[in-house]
């Protein structure tokens, strides 16, 4: 059997897929090794998956771990492949970065442009096989634009300064119970910050309809094109993965349109593809 893996910094998504084809998906946790040790990722593995899986693995020895994940740089790649090799002795492991999975899920084996938005972002240069260019994300701190951890950074410095309306800055922080101290002690003090400053975006895709809402998010999504996307070859076709592209497709696509780029298609995850590609390489 072969275990395929795409995980994200706040959550991953597994897919056990058996010889005849059968499959079977769980959700853990997501692992990136430039937030977690080796020890606290064999620990998600370990007590979030197996238990998921155990029942199923009657049928047959996991023999192939294909791993694509967030923060797979390839310093880290070392440790994630010592996290999944201590916990599936007998298999043999690959890890790849989630833009080289979102390049197998979107294009297969086509030339193209590949981008995630979700807790963070990436995007490639993809020659079908392998990725010849490739602009440095740098995370929520440094880069990581069009990400919903970027998303909610600037919602939540926004909220803080009070540069939108003052009906906006009290919904906000009455739907999440919250105020500045809370907040700085999450972003400052707590594991994790990007996953909550992502989990905050989602404000913004309940409340669409104001305008300096959406605003905000086409200016996120405008900097991760100009940042980013502006230095590929442009007659190349675009594909994105991740809930902040899917949830968000229409400014998104006006974005793309404005700066002269035509959408090919989006994927909430790139799971569902990445499973069609290994079931190919059979």
């Amino acid at each position: 059997m072969k275990l395929i893996v795409d995980s994200g910094s706040t959550n991953a998504q597994w897919v056990l897929l058996a010889r005849n084809g059968d499959f079977t998906k769980v959700r853990t946790d997501g692992i990136n090794p430039f937030y977690q040790t080796r020890e606290g990722m064999k620990n998600t593995i370990q007590n979030q998956l197996l238990p998921q899986i155990a029942h199923l693995l009657w049928v047959g020895p996991i023999e192939n771990v294909y791993f694509y994940g967030a923060g797979c740089t390839p310093e880290k790649i070392p440790f994630v492949a010592e996290a999944l090799q201590m916990c599936f002795r007998k298999a043999e492991v690959s890890v790849e970065n989630d833009a080289v999975g979102a390049c197998r899920a979107l294009l297969g084996d086509r030339e193209g442009i590949a981008c995630i938005l979700g807790t963070g972002s990436n995007s490639c240069h993809f020659d079908g096989e392998k990725i010849v260019k490739n602009v440095s994300p740098l995370g929520f701190i440094l880069g990581d634009e069009g990400s919903g951890a970027v998303l909610g950074k600037l919602l939540v410095a926004d909220v803080l300064k009070n540069q939108l309306p003052k009906e906006v800055c009290d919904m906000f922080l009455n739907e999440y119970n919250t105020n500045k101290a809370d907040i700085l002690e999450n972003v400052y003090r707590r594991p994790f910050p990007n996953r909550y400053l992502a989990s905050l975006s989602e404000f913004c895709a309940r409340h669409i309809e104001v305008p300096e809402l959406r605003a905000l998010v086409y200016r996120n999504f405008d900097s991760f094109v100009k940042r980013n996307v502006a230095q590929y070859p442009q007659n190349l076709p675009i594909g994105f993965v991740g809930s902040i592209a899917y949830y968000y497709r229409e400014i998104l696509e006006e974005v793309l349109n404005a700066n002269g780029l035509q959408l090919e298609n989006i994927l909430q995850s790139p799971i569902d593809g990445l499973t069609q590609y290994h079931k190919e390489k059979e």
